[in-house]
Order: C-alpha cells, then sequence, then structure tokens
C-alpha cells in the first residue's frame, strides 16, 4: 500500500517539473452553498492538468535500461501529455495510444511535448490494449495513467499542498476515473488528518467506484457515455481500489448537465476554465450530491484545464439550457403577412433576445397554408423561460422546446 513518506518522495522527484497550483477561497461559491469553498486549481498546472506530477515521478524511477528502451502509455489526453512532457525532458522516448475519438487540442499538445501519438480504440480500455501489445513488441516500459504507485504518488503531492495550504480543511472533493489521483490524495490527506473527509465523484455515464465498494470487488462497466472525458474509464484500478476502500469515505455521482452547470459558472464567475472532469468536483458540491454543514471548509479539487474547444461550444450551450439562459423552440404560423410580428411581439413583451430564426415553408410537417418557425434565444433564467412559454401558449400557439 501506498504510504505518505511515498507521496513525500514523490515531491522532491516532481518538484523541478510540477508547479504547486494556487488554493484559492472562492465568495462565489460559499455564497451559493453555505459552506467555505477553497478551490484547487490544478488546471493552472504545466500541461494543463495533474497527470505531470504522477508521469514525472514514474520515469523518474525507471532504470537506465528501461530509459533506454523507451515508454509507452494510454491516455484519452491528460497522462498522455504528462508522459510526454515528462519522458521529453528526461531523454526518454515516449509513444502514446489514444482512442480515436480523443479531443484534437489533445492530441495535437501532446505531440508538442515529443511524443509519438497512435490513436486506437473507442476508449481509454481499447487504447490500453493497443499500447500493451506496443509494450510486448518493443520492449518499453509501460507508464500505467493510475494503477501505479509510483503514479499515485505523484498525485498525492496535491494532498500535501491542500494539508499545507489549507490546515483546517474539513472534506476534500476529488474526480475518480481509475483513481490514481483520489489515491494519492486521500493517502496524503488522511496520514495527516485522518478526520478529514475524502469525496469521490464519478459521472453518471462513467461510474463504477460506487458499486464496486458496495459489491466489495471491482465492477466493470459495459461502456463510457460523459462529457467528462478525462474521468471516463470502464473499470477502477486494481491497485487504486484498495486505497479507495481504505481513505475514501463516500463516492458520488453527477450527471452531465450538472458537470455543464459547473463548467458555466466556473468560466462566467471565477473567470476560470477546466474541462468536464475538472468540474466534476465542483458540481457534486453545487448540486449537493453529499451532504455537508453550514461553514464547512470544502476544497473541490479542479484537477483539468484541458477542454477541446468543439466540446467546449457544446458544455457552454448545455449549461445555458439547464440554467434558462438559452432556449430553442418551435412553433407553427399561418402563412400570411404579419403572423411573424404577432409572434414577435410576445418576444419583446418579455425582452426576450433573438440569436437565430429560421422561417420554413416548405416543412413537411405542416399544412400548406401553415409555416414552421424555429428560433434560439437568450433569455434570463427558468421563471423567465416558464413565463414566456407560459404566454406563447395562451395566445394560441403550440410550441415544442427543441433546448
Amino acid at each position: 500500500m501506498l504510504e505518505l513518506a511515498d507521496i513525500l518522495e514523490a515531491r522532491e522527484r516532481v518538484r523541478e517539473t510540477s508547479r504547486q497550483t494556487p488554493l484559492e477561497h472562492s465568495h462565489t461559491y460559499s455564497a451559493m452553498t453555505g459552506a467555505e469553498i477553497y478551490l484547487k486549481l490544478e488546471n493552472f498546472q504545466r500541461t494543463g492538468a495533474f497527470k505531470i506530477r504522477g508521469a514525472t515521478n514514474r520515469i523518474a524511477t525507471l532504470s537506465e535500461e528501461q530509459k533506454e528502451a523507451g515508454v509507452v502509455t494510454a491516455s484519452a489526453g491528460n497522462h498522455a501529455q504528462g508522459v510526454a512532457l515528462a519522458a521529453t525532458r528526461s531523454g526518454v522516448d515516449s509513444k502514446i495510444v489514444m482512442p480515436e475519438y480523443a479531443p484534437i487540442s489533445k492530441v495535437k499538445a501532446t505531440k508538442s511535448y515529443g511524443a509519438e501519438v497512435v490513436l486506437a480504440g473507442r476508449d481509454y480500455n481499447e487504447a490500453a490494449e493497443r499500447a500493451h501489445e506496443i509494450e510486448r513488441e518493443e520492449g518499453r516500459t509501460y507508464v500505467h495513467a493510475f494503477d501505479d504507485e509510483y503514479v499515485m504518488a505523484g498525485q498525492g503531492t496535491i494532498g500535501l499542498e491542500i494539508v499545507e495550504d489549507c490546515p483546517d480543511v474539513e472534506t476534500v472533493v476529488v474526480p475518480i476515473g481509475g483513481g490514481g489521483l483520489i489515491s494519492g490524495i486521500a493517502t496524503a490527506v488522511k496520514e495527516q488528518k485522518p478526520d478529514t473527509r475524502v469525496i469521490g465523484v464519478q459521472a453518471e455515464g462513467a461510474s463504477s467506484a460506487a458499486p464496486s465498494l458496495e459489491k466489495g470487488e471491482r465492477v466493470s462497466i459495459d461502456g463510457v457515455d460523459t462529457i467528462a472525458d478525462g474521468i471516463a474509464t470502464r473499470s477502477i484500478g486494481e491497485q487504486t481500489f484498495p486505497h479507495i476502500q481504505e481513505y475514501v469515505d463516500e463516492v458520488v455521482t453527477v450527471s452531465d448537465s450538472e458537470i455543464a452547470v459547473a463548467l458555466v459558472y466556473l468560466l462566467e464567475r471565477s473567470k476560470t476554465l477546466v474541462e468536464g472532469a475538472g468540474a466534476v468536483p465542483l458540481a457534486a458540491v453545487l448540486f449537493e450530491a453529499f451532504d455537508y454543514d453550514e461553514d464547512e471548509i470544502i476544497v473541490p479539487a479542479l484537477c483539468g484545464g484541458n477542454i477541446d474547444l468543439n466540446t467546449l461550444t457544446n458544455v457552454i450551450v448545455r449549461g445555458l439550457v439547464e440554467t434558462g439562459r438559452y432556449l430553442k423552440i418551435r412553433t407553427v404560423l399561418k402563412d400570411r403577412p404579419g403572423a411573424l410580428e404577432d409572434l414577435l411581439d410576445i418576444f419583446t413583451a418579455h425582452r426576450a433576445n433573438i440569436y437565430a430564426i429560421h422561417h420554413d415553408r416548405t416543412s413537411r410537417e405542416v399544412e400548406m397554408s401553415d409555416t414552421e418557425v424555429e428560433i434560439e434565444l437568450e433569455m434570463r433564467g427558468p421563471d423567465h423561460v416558464d413565463a414566456f412559454l407560459a404566454d406563447l401558449r395562451e395566445a394560441g400557439y403550440k410550441v415544442d422546446v427543441l433546448a
């Protein structure tokens, strides 16, 4: 089992490559939740995520023979960048297998750090199968994304920083993919402050930790489906599982909609960009996925900020929909002059701002004397949306909400 001493040793190995990231009190989220929220901003880490810590520690412990043969790994993106940079700085050749649908931005960044990238498989697990084939074929050392005690120890240096920067911390909230991050942080925190809670969070579409804990053995799910691609694994690790059992107080899940809302809040209110996995801990706090007390000191670990711009666009729209800030509707008008103006009078009365409008006379879904209209709107919140839709329907319009 990983021990505090291993994490303290890891800190010395990673000190020159990784950064000590900020821990900042958030007045915004403290006011929203009633707790005292301190954000661990690991999205400011080199390569944009915590993975550089574990990768650096693992590569620093390779033998000269292993360094000469090179390393290989599989990753959805953040571990890939961490291994690529750590290997390049150590003069070690690296080959990274990434899922075929990995975000383009992460693929490009990994290449820019000096690695050879191989795209294979639908998700992390299938990419890992190909990486292990390369390990056997080329004699490289496999640097696991999470199921390795040196990697876990490197990630645990975040826990050291949290305790040092916030000695009164009562709860630490950490995302779970394979479990390397939470295993390291939980070990560092619990062995120094046994009474501090550690809460693990997974996306609903990639949740294997909670059923594993309930069953007492690792459970693998058939597939993953979440915007939090950084934690989209089918199972937690063989080596991480005992640490989660020993040190993690509770594991909860959040939905993609909740993740999107947290991400939008971080952008708009905190001027902080995170990826889906990075928003997961804050989503768990904001949507009360676990119980906490008034004024409880809580540290959500925002583990990374490497989000693909196309994904970011979709997530922002989803977050705006969930918070009642964006509305897309479809309705049917009589195909006559003035019909659209009558509809827009209601928009004006509610100060609903139009993003886009599509007027279609040729739709087969309506009568020949009618026309179909799709409209995208900027709204001011759920109450505004409800009142607006109610008035439209009261005026006789049949309205379908599309988003």
